[in-house]
C-alpha cells in the first residue's frame, strides 16, 4: 500500500501537471470503485484543480465549487500519467481523469477490487477521511510519546493504526523499528523516554529520508514503480537477506496477508519472535534465538 513517502511524491507530480488546470472528462472503467453518488462524479468536469493535499494514505484532489475527489488506493491501487489520447490495455483501469495535458488513471492490479473513489462537497464532509493520525513530521517528541503511550499496542501495531499516526503502514513501520533498534512487538507502554526518543527520530528520519529517495529515484517522470519492497531497505520484504547492519539474516512474522519483517540481533536481543502459523506447527521444535538458526 502506498504510504506518506509515496503519496507525497505522487502530490508533487500531479501538482506539476493538474494543479490549475480543469478536469474535461472523467470515465468510470469500473463502477465499483466509485463508493459515493452524491455529488455525482459528472459535477467535477469542467472545475480547475485548485488543491492537492494528502489524508492519511489518502490522496484528495480539490476542485473548483468546494468539490474534492477522494481517492484511496488501498493496497494494489497506483496512479498513473499518460500523453493525451493514450489509453491503459487491458483491464487495469478503473477511472481515467482527463486534462488537456493528459490523462490521470486510477489502476488496480489483481482481482480484488479495494480501491476506492468519493466526491464530496465541502470541507465538513472531508472531515470523514481524516483518521485522526499524528503528522509525525509536523510534530514534537511531548506529542509523539504523549500519542505512542495513549493505548496500550506492540510498536507495530501502533505506528501502523491511522487512529494514532498518520501515513506509515507496513513498510515503512519495519524500516522505523530496525532504525529505532525496538522490536516490532515491543509494548508502547513500556518503553522508556529514551525508547520513545529513539522511535521519533527514527520515525522522523526514515520518512523524510525516503521522501528523498523516492523523489530522486523518479525524477521529472511521473511515479511509476511504486511498491511496498524497494532496494535499499533494511528489512522490509528481505526474509532471508542479510540485515545491512549486523549481517545476520532478516526474520519475519506472518499473518494473514501481513508480514512484519526485522532483525533478530538488532531488534529484539537475539530472540526469535513466535510466527502465529508455524511457530504453533512446531512447538518445542520452534527456534528460541537466532543463535539456533545461524
Amino acid at each position: 500500500m502506498p504510504e506518506l513517502p509515496d503519496i507525497t511524491v505522487y502530490l508533487e507530480h500531479l501538482a506539476s501537471r493538474i494543479l490549475g488546470k480543469p478536469i474535461e472528462a472523467v470515465e468510470i472503467a469500473n463502477p465499483f470503485v466509485l463508493r459515493s453518488v452524491i455529488p455525482p462524479i459528472a459535477s467535477v468536469v469542467g472545475q480547475k484543480v485548485v488543491d492537492l493535499r494528502r489524508m492519511g494514505k489518502r490522496v484528495v484532489i480539490g476542485v473548483e465549487g468546494g468539490l474534492f475527489i477522494v481517492i484511496h488506493l488501498m493496497i494494489a491501487g497506483r496512479l498513473r500519467w499518460r500523453p493525451p489520447g493514450k489509453r491503459l490495455p487491458g483491464k487495469l483501469a478503473l477511472a481515467a481523469f482527463s486534462f488537456s495535458n493528459g490523462t490521470l488513471f486510477l489502476t488496480e492490479a489483481g482481482s480484488t477490487r479495494r480501491a476506492s473513489i468519493y466526491v464530496v462537497s465541502g470541507e465538513d464532509a472531508l472531515t470523514q477521511f481524516d483518521r485522526g493520525g499524528l503528522e509525525v513530521l509536523d510534530t514534537n517528541l511531548a506529542a509523539f510519546s504523549e500519542r505512542l503511550r495513549s493505548e496500550n499496542h506492540t510498536l507495530k501495531r501502533s505506528l501502523t493504526d491511522p487512529r494514532l499516526f498518520s501515513g506509515i503502514g507496513n513498510s515503512y513501520s519495519d524500516e522505523i523499528l530496525h532504525r529505532a533498534r525496538l522490536s516490532p512487538l515491543a509494548l508502547s507502554s513500556k518503553l522508556s523516554d529514551e525508547e520513545v526518543s529513539r522511535l521519533f527520530d527514527a520515525t522522523r528520519s526514515a520518512l523524510v529520508e525516503w521522501t528523498a529517495r523516492l523523489r530522486e529515484e523518479t525524477g521529472d517522470e511521473f511515479p511509476e514503480k511504486v511498491t511496498a519492497f524497494r532496494e535499499g531497505m533494511a528489512v522490509h520484504g528481505r526474509f532471508g537477506k542479510p540485515c545491512p547492519v549486523c549481517g545476520t539474516p532478516v526474520q519475519r512474522i506472518r499473518y494473514k496477508s501481513n508480514e512484519t519483517n526485522y532483525c533478530a540481533r538488532c531488534q529484539t536481543g537475539g530472540r526469535l519472535l513466535a510466527d502465529r502459523g508455524l511457530s504453533r506447527l512446531l512447538k518445542q521444535d520452534w527456534p528460541r534465538s537466532i543463535d539456533e538458526v545461524e
